[in-house]
């Protein structure tokens, strides 16, 4: 079997959705953009050696929607044989394409693949299809299962009694770990800037402008949040005896991400230098109602297949959905806060579903080698009542 290998991973930069850089920027041309800036800072990598696209996609319609991996393979430069193909499993949906990649390579049938993924909320929450969307079947035996996101944190909340005094605290702690890191340029190797255009809308008079934009980092960060700004917030998801705010939630954004996954024995032969050896991933399922604990039940199923404890890991991204999930999968699982989320997650950088997981992933493999550490893992909760987890180590330099 082959050993599979990380070779790189690139990004636009995280664009408020609605207000943001991207809010005129389709997902496919995003992707694109990655694919073509990843050939261009691998020139050791002929476009004709990728033998397939694997894209997630948490809400696949509308401007996202049609085939958006083969798509984006068409509008980027591979070549017309370049294949492509679509995936959603949701926020877990970038994770899963790097492990159907690598699942595929060392089965022996591919050598290169892109995988990755895109989300673009701004131009497809306006038109989203719920015609015939609820089984009533399912919706009576499992209502959870359609639950808002938002909705399910706050049964978290309760039913663990998470405070909203710790979900808060978390919180500035994201923002204040990602003002950090991109005042010290962690993010900058994987950011691809991308120049677009970009409505802007007076408030006052409703009067809209188009103009030339450039989206050259994340743009959701707020450095200057404390606990009484987050204190002062309303729960949204349930106003009267809620904890879960929009300060203490994932912010939604627009963005990309590709992921260059290899055999280790076809990177060697380009002259092209790994940064981690893939070596696992898991998925397991749990009460929809709650999926924010997700990771509490994969970490472990990951962990024991492959003969490792929480203290072997030394990085952890473990997707910022809520903070209220976070909190109790850590503290679940006695993750220490020194390795979790280092550099800040998704409620300081953003949110876009289908892209967070090839995200998470081209950060960790970047801050292993940052910080000479051997073990990481990327996790996340999934909706519909799920939790996945995947397994990096470091290449050895």
């Amino acid at each position: 079997m082959k050993n599979v290998v990380i070779v790189d991973s690139v990004r636009t930069g995280l664009a408020k959705s609605h207000r943001g850089t991207f809010n005129m920027t389709r997902g496919d041309d995003m992707l694109a953009h990655c694919i073509d800036a990843m050939l261009e800072r691998n020139p050791n990598l002929s476009a004709e050696t990728v033998e397939d696209v694997i894209m997630g996609c948490g809400n696949p319609e509308g401007p996202t929607g049609h085939n958006i991996g083969r798509n984006a393979a068409v509008l980027s430069k591979l070549p017309i044989t370049t294949g492509g193909t679509t995936v959603n499993r949701y926020c877990s949906s970038g994770l899963q394409t790097v492990s159907m990649a690598a699942g595929q390579i060392m089965a022996g049938g591919y050598d290169t693949i892109i995988a990755g993924g895109v989300e673009q909320v701004t131009q497809v929450s306006p038109v989203m299809n719920l015609n015939g969307f609820v089984n009533e079947k399912l919706n009576e035996s499992e209502p959870g299962i359609y639950f808002p996101m938002g909705q399910t944190a706050e049964v978290v909340a309760k039913r663990y009694k998470v405070s909203r005094e710790a979900q808060d605290e978390y919180s500035l702690e994201s923002q204040i770990r990602t003002a950090a890191a991109q005042d010290e340029g962690r993010y900058d190797d994987e950011i691809i800037p991308m120049k677009t255009k970009m409505l802007l809308v007076n408030k006052e008079t409703g009067d809209q402008t188009v103009v030339d934009a450039e989206c050259v980092k994340d743009e959701c960060n707020r450095p200057e949040t404390t606990l009484e700004g987050l204190a002062s917030l309303k729960p949204v998801f349930d106003p009267e005896n809620g904890s879960v705010t929009a300060g203490n939630s994932s912010q939604l954004s627009d963005g990309a991400s590709v992921t260059l996954v290899m055999s280790e024995e076809k990177a060697l032969e380009l002259g092209l230098q790994p940064k981690a050896y893939f070596r696992g991933f898991t998925t397991v399922g749990c009460q929809p109602d709650e999926m924010g604990i997700g990771p509490v039940f994969a970490i472990p199923k990951l962990l024991d297949r492959y003969n490792l404890s929480i203290e072997d890991i030394d990085l952890w991204e473990l997707n910022e959905a809520f903070a209220v999930q976070v909190v109790y999968c850590r503290d679940e699982l006695g993750i220490p806060m020194d390795r979790l989320n280092v550099d800040g997650g998704s409620i300081s950088i953003g949110h876009p579903f289908g892209m967070t997981g090839s995200r998470l992933v081209g950060h960790l493999i970047r801050e292993l080698e940052n910080r000479d550490k051997k073990y990481g893992v990327v996790t996340m909760c999934v909706g519909g009542g799920m939790g996945a987890a995947g397994l990096f180590e470091r290449y050895p330099a």
